[in-house]
């Protein structure tokens, strides 16, 4: 298959960096567009072009589209912490969904003919059924949720009226680094639970939070779908393949194991790997987290030859631990 020139969106943050090698790994032309705000430019591989700015910026997306030949986008850009767009939606809706309106547009007006866009399993909402298949009720219960599938939406409008197509993935738990600690989740206060674990296991962090012990699960905390980021990462290329080898057709796709486990099931995985006891401190629920959500899986295994190679807890948090441990090497000029 030829390799379309691809650009990636938020490519220097913690998915779009993994997507990013992904696609030079397996020989695509790649750029990248990130202001910098949540990416780390140490996140970009030596001889992909790093654009610093903002997909609003359309001037700039002209010229990249221009100067790299583009012809499909991955749009990683955005914000993704969901208690934050509660108490501020606007930005929520203008990051992720009025921005990415600007990006389809430019891109329409490009003649890029592909486009896949990084989605969430918070467009579901609560769902009644776990696993949760892609025709369940979308039923967002935050700005986060809702400004995804807002921009769920347009690509459907704007594919039925324009030559493009386009992929929505919608992600479960990510977590996990590169296998060769190339890149990793580099955030400072990230909020992922794995994250989390592994820098209290390695003394960043007092402890860990455990929000909720009454849920209807085998031991009371919520259980999700973990999925490694490496290998959610090869499911953007095998989706962009799809994309490619049928021009008139567009997917969504759940993108996750099927299978979950529950917050206590994490850290005792973490302090396994590390053979050290993470303190834990038992909390209350917060608003609007569902007992379970695990995908359900079968629609992007019958329609991408799809075949995870990190779907093992303790892998994901080995990954995880090793890139924390780099991270700290980078930071201290390592």
């Amino acid at each position: 298959m030829t390799r379309l020139p691809v650009l990636v969106t938020g490519g220097a943050g913690y998915i779009g960096s993994h997507a990013v090698l992904a696609l030079k790994d397996a020989g695509w032309p790649v750029a990248v567009i990130d202001n910098l705000s949540t990416g780390f430019r140490f996140a970009v591989p030596d001889g992909v072009p790093l654009y610093e700015g903002n997909i609003a910026d359309t001037a700039l997306l002209a010229r990249i589209f221009a100067e790299q030949g583009i012809r499909a986008v991955m749009h990683f850009a955005g914000s993704i912490i969901v208690p934050e767009s509660v108490e501020n939606p606007l930005k929520y809706y203008r990051n992720n969904t009025a921005n990415s309106r600007t990006l389809i547009e430019a891109a329409v007006t490009a003649g890029v003919p592909h486009f896949i866009f990084s989605s969430t399993a918070a467009t579901y909402g609560v769902p009644k059924v776990s696993p949760v298949a892609e025709d369940a009720p979308r039923l967002p219960i935050n700005p986060y949720g809702m400004s995804k599938l807002m921009t769920e939406i347009m690509l459907g409008d704007v594919a039925r009226a324009h030559p493009l197509n386009f992929c929505a993935l919608r992600y479960f738990n990510v977590a996990g680094a590169d296998p060769e600690a190339r890149t990793g989740q580099s955030t400072a206060g990230a909020t992922h639970l794995i994250k989390v674990a592994v820098e209290a296991a390695l003394g960043k962090r007092d402890g860990v939070d455990v929000f909720g012990t009454d849920y209807a699960t085998p031991d009371g905390t919520g259980v999700r779908d973990y999925i490694h980021v490496s290998d959610l990462a090869a499911a953007h290329v095998l989706a962009l393949e799809a994309l490619i080898a049928s021009p008139g057709e567009s997917l969504t796709m759940n993108c996750g194991y099927g299978r979950g486990f529950s917050v206590l099931e994490v850290l005792d995985a973490v302090d396994r790997v590390t053979n050290r006891t993470i303190q834990r401190r038992m909390g209350p629920r917060r608003a609007g987290d569902p007992d379970s959500l695990i995908s359900d899986n079968r629609r992007i295994k019958a329609t991408l030859p799809w075949e995870p190679r990190y779907a093992d807890l303790e892998t994901i948090v080995g990954h995880a631990l090793a890139w924390e441990r780099r991270l700290g090497e980078i930071r201290s000029g390592g």
